[in-house]
């Protein structure tokens, strides 16, 4: 029995909702909520429109109330009216204005529809929309359209917040279908990163260096050679090694070594790990030292 009354009092309500958007018209309505108080039946009406709604000196609401309770057998029917302040922010509200202008303009400028509105909730302020048109539109077989920009949750906990809604337009060549869902300004998004003005702040006084490995391998390297001998050459090839591939001045001649030369670190580092006597490592950095000077004065 109880689920009998549950099914007739939801009859009874989709009835009421249906009469009240087909009385006030399309595309004027987005939610109709109906609650139960020990008063009487509160009906919520959320327009874009609510002059349009309330009528002149409430002729309208009057006229709604009586229908109400002679029709569908309501006691004392409340009706209130709360308006929708963006109404480009409302999926139900844009889904039915594509609906209509689907019908009046026909379904072969359904993409000039789709744009138009998309940019306009888009200019809006919306983080993002997805319009889907499905059926008969630029061909006798059905097909179905996207069109999207922006940033759109599909799963997780923002999933709620999307605003969601459908339409139906009846055309000439058949039924056409519109969903839409629009992500507004204020949704709250659980894993969006906001960089203010004191993050930025952070990151002057404290910023990233990019040589930080490199310039620890030199330092190594560095101190495996002044623990062999602290010579004038030894401090020459510290030098080197330090700054590898980047031009260097060595601190006798003012001698510039060319970027292109690699490797030099390398084999040092190479000819220590191996076991060389340090007079030989000497003789070999001598060698190179005179190439590069020649090269350099033939270039000249």
């Amino acid at each position: 029995m109880e689920e009998r009354k549950f099914i007739n009092l939801k009859k009874e309500e989709f009835g009421i909702k249906e009469y009240i958007k087909r009385d006030l018209g399309r595309g004027k309505i987005s939610r109709l909520d109906i609650e139960y108080t020990p008063v009487g039946e509160k009906i919520i009406i959320s327009t874009s429109k609510p002059g349009f709604v309330i009528g002149r000196k409430g002729e309208k609401i009057e006229e709604l109330t009586r229908v109400l309770k002679t029709k569908f057998k309501l006691e004392n029917p409340h009706i209130e009216i709360s308006e929708i302040k963006n109404p480009l922010f409302d999926a139900q509200l844009v889904a039915d204005e594509i609906a209509m202008a689907l019908e009046r303009m026909g379904n072969l400028k359904f993409k000039v529809i789709a744009y138009k509105k998309l940019q306009d909730i888009i200019r809006g302020g919306a983080l993002g929309c997805e319009l889907r048109i499905s059926g008969k539109l630029p061909s006798d077989r059905a097909k179905s359209w996207r069109f999207a920009e922006g940033y759109l949750k599909k799963a997780g906990e923002s999933r709620k917040e999307v605003n969601r809604a459908m339409a139906v337009a009846l055309t000439k060549s058949g039924v056409i279908g519109v969903k839409v869902a629009i992500m507004p300004p204020e949704a709250i998004i659980y894993d969006k990163i906001d960089i203010d003005e004191r993050i930025k702040e952070q990151l002057k006084i404290m910023p990233v260096e990019k040589g930080d490995i490199k310039k620890k391998t030199n330092e190594s390297i560095k101190k495996m050679i002044n623990s062999k001998g602290k010579t004038e050459k030894a401090k020459k090839k510290a030098a080197i090694m330090e700054k590898g591939e980047v031009k260097v001045i060595a601190e006798s001649d003012n001698l510039e070594i060319n970027p292109k030369e690699d490797g030099t670190a390398m084999e040092i580092e190479e000819e220590i790990e191996e076991g060389v006597p340090q007079e030989q490592i000497d003789q070999d950095l001598d060698k190179k030292i005179i190439k590069l000077k020649e090269s350099k004065e033939d270039k000249e």
